[in-house]
């Protein structure tokens, strides 16, 4: 698909600098783009990189100078680009309302209008899906589930029974909600496994990453708030509250019954003790082991997590530690020679 650089400013009401008629084939990224493809830099850091690139035109946010090729200047280069990726290439669509034959649906589970279901995939009894949801292949959804409008749950992914998804939710596949909270308790001897008689309640526009597990609450449900965003092999555990418009990155681990605020962050491998509380707005960074409450607003980082500040502080001082011994060890040859 060949457009010139007037149309694709168009489509991202943007301003064109240079030649506006200058044909586009192919929209990439700036260290793969070359003659006849379009690219974008997210800011100045990029102008050398854009320098040297052979890219054709470039969307730019306004402080980037021309520099003898086309450019469109927009607000966000990164979205605007998006846009003009998805023009160009075209936006797959999988809500094609059809069930595959192969699909296992129980005769009492209620399917809306415009529902896609994949090859293999398993809706339990009593369940209702709602318009446009869209149920990839050998996906498995439980008995007693409920999903609003516009839902896609990717293949392999398994629903347990009882949960509920509001609208426009992503679960990719290999995520697992619903499976059973660890709860044991020692009797002679033993561990006795607590009954997980809980649901999971994820509400709208929560994304689930891949080979993410959300775990049943123990007699109430785990919730996900409106807005969150789950990276991928994450775990939530049971009874836990995830407030809205979190973002949870790769590998975070969140024991039983933790609650956080709205807005909170956590980056990679962040691990929660059991019954935290999370203040709203928090930021917590990556690799840090989360024992004890977290203040609201609060930037932690660490095992034990501190604040961020106090971190520094000691990666400062840790740093001096080799100059350090070397003093110590002066300073100990001095008192061994005045002794002696």
């Amino acid at each position: 698909m060949n457009v010139t650089v007037r149309q694709l400013a168009e489509w991202v009401h943007g301003e064109v600098l240079g030649d506006p008629e200058l044909a586009i084939g192919n929209a990439r990224a700036l260290a793969d783009a070359g003659p006849g493809d379009i690219t974008f830099l997210e800011s100045d850091k990029n102008l050398a990189a854009w320098h040297n690139s052979r890219a054709s035109a470039a969307v730019v946010p306004a402080s980037v100078p021309v520099n003898g090729r086309p450019i469109i200047r927009v607000a966000d280069p990164l979205m605007a680009f998006v846009n003009i990726v998805q023009h160009l290439r075209g936006v797959r669509d999988d809500r094609t309302g059809l069930i595959h034959p192969s699909a296992c649906i129980d005769a009492t589970a209620r399917l809306a209008p415009c529902v896609s279901v994949g090859a293999c995939a398993v809706i339990g009894a009593g369940t209702e899906i709602g318009p446009n949801c869209v149920i990839g292949a050998g996906a498995v959804i439980g008995r007693g589930c409920k999903l609003g409008s516009d839902t896609t749950v990717h293949a392999r992914a398994v629903l347990y029974d009882d949960c509920t998804l509001g609208s426009r939710v992503v679960v990719h596949s290999g995520a697992v909600i619903g499976a059973d909270g660890f709860g044991y308790r020692t009797q002679n001897g033993n561990h006795v496994k607590v009954p997980q008689l809980g649901s999971v309640e994820i509400e709208d526009d929560v994304e689930v990453g891949a080979c993410t597990t959300i775990d049943r609450g123990t007699f109430g449900p785990t919730r996900i708030g409106a807005g969150t965003k789950i990276d991928n092999l994450v775990m939530i555990g049971h009874n836990c509250q995830i407030g809205k418009h979190n973002v949870l990155c790769g590998q975070v681990g969140i024991a039983g019954s933790c609650v956080t605020g709205d807005y909170v962050v956590m980056a990679g491998q962040v691990g929660l003790a059991d019954h935290v509380n999370v203040g709203a707005g928090a930021k917590i960074g990556a690799q840090s082991g989360v024992p004890a409450d977290v203040p609201a607003g609060a930037n932690v980082l660490g095992a034990p997590a501190m604040p961020l500040s106090d971190q520094k502080r000691m990666f400062i001082h840790m740093q001096k530690l080799p100059e350090l011994r070397d003093d110590v060890k002066k300073i100990k040859k001095h008192l061994n020679m005045g002794n002696g």
